[in-house]
């Protein structure tokens, strides 16, 4: 499995969320199998998005399109985006 983790600041939590969940680049038609939406508690102005993929190129693609879609509202919906593409080696429940 691979990750596309996403950090950002967002000035308006409600207005990312209702963009987000436009879903400009098509998660699942991209590939995307889940994903998980995270706040720093000490940071509401803070998201993390990790969307979860079968192949590292499904997420390289999401990246890119991503890039696309952060060029067009980048200072209005979000700030400074950070991305990388990490691949899960082992998880465990307990």
């Amino acid at each position: 499995m691979y990750i596309l983790r996403i950090e950002h600041p967002v000035p308006d939590f409600d207005g990312w969320k209702k963009a987000f969940d436009s879903d400009p680049v098509g998660r699942e038609k991209s590939g995307v199998c889940r994903y998980r939406i995270s706040r720093p508690t000490d940071d509401p102005h803070c998201v993390m998005i990790d969307l979860e993929f079968d192949t590292a190129s499904q997420a390289e693609s999401v990246l890119a399109a991503m890039r696309v879609v952060w060029a067009r509202v980048e200072g209005k919906i979000m700030m400074n985006p950070r991305a990388r593409i990490v691949e899960v080696l082992e998880t465990r429940e307990y």
